[in-house]
């Protein structure tokens, strides 16, 4: 069988480079994951924008745990999920494949392992919103006049 990988060909490095900040992403696979203590929805995302990093991939996870179901519920909500299946506590995994939405990300290291952090979601329709990066730091910092 035959397996299609992209940019196995490419002979650039920076795919290594961890992916930290705003992302437009789409969701390429979901899988549920059962844990007798912390279940989790495992999620592939590809990048759509900006475009430098766009088509890289990255995995990250959203725990169902009953702490932990506010912000599975603001990701499925901001991402477009099915309004119907969210009001019946279900998760289809099929239904997440595609869906679209923008992403804040960290790099986290964890008893020596790095993980990518899933921090904060929005409508893909907030892309360009989050996309505006500040000119300078002058812009960061409070005017008084």
């Amino acid at each position: 069988m035959r397996r299609h990988i992209p940019g196995l060909h490419s002979r650039e490095q920076n795919h290594d480079r961890p992916l930290d900040g705003f992302f437009l992403v789409r969701i390429d696979q979901a899988f549920y994951r059962w844990h007798p203590e912390k279940p989790f929805l495992s999620l592939r995302f590809v990048v759509i924008e900006p475009q430098s990093v766009a088509t890289r991939t990255f995995s990250g996870r959203l725990y169902c745990t009953e702490r932990a179901l506010w912000k599975l519920n603001w990701f499925l909500r901001d991402f477009g999920y099915d309004p119907e299946l969210l009001g019946q506590d279900q998760i289809d995994e099929r239904a997440l494949h595609n869906l679209q939405g923008v992403l804040r990300t960290s790099l986290v290291t964890f008893n020596g392992r790095s993980y990518q952090n899933l921090d904060a979601f929005a409508p893909s329709q907030a892309w360009e919103e989050c996309s505006i990066e500040p000119r300078s730091s002058d812009d960061l910092q409070p005017h008084t006049d």
